[in-house]
């Protein structure tokens, strides 16, 4: 009974929730891109090369038909999700750099009481100077 309760604590972890829910949601958005790309981009770029479609271009090598236009189109889906998720960290660094700079701002005693971010501020630590 010891090894189910320790794997339920295990699985009940907030990393370990919030992990699942990425994968989750990360799939999900995977399939949207996929979409997006093999039915809006794709088409568009095949019709500004004169009608190509990607998904059939391939080369026969003996009996192995190599399918090149499928790494074409993986390769279009894999640059949009990592520009996509380039935005997203770069996004999220530009808050936290705005939270570290408003929390320096409140240990120097900068900040006054009209414009102290009190999300930020930490009240357990007494060293903290503020302007009241």
């Amino acid at each position: 009974m010891g090894m189910l309760k320790e794997f339920r604590e295990f699985t009940l972890k907030g990393n370990v929730l919030d992990l699942a829910v990425g994968v989750i949601i990360g799939a999900a958005f995977g399939g949207i891109v996929s979409s997006v790309v093999d039915n809006v981009f794709m088409p568009l770029i095949g019709m500004l090369t004169g009608g190509v479609d990607f998904k059939s271009l391939s080369v026969r090598v003996g009996s192995a038909e190599l399918k090149y236009g499928m790494f074409i189109q993986a390769t279009v889906t894999f640059v949009i999700i990592a520009f996509f998720l380039f935005l997203v960290v770069k996004a999220v660094n530009k808050i936290r750099l705005k939270t570290t700079i408003v929390r320096d701002k409140i240990k120097t005693g900068i900040l006054c009481s009209e414009t102290l971010d009190f999300a930020a501020f930490d009240f357990r630590n007494e060293k903290q100077g503020v302007c009241f």
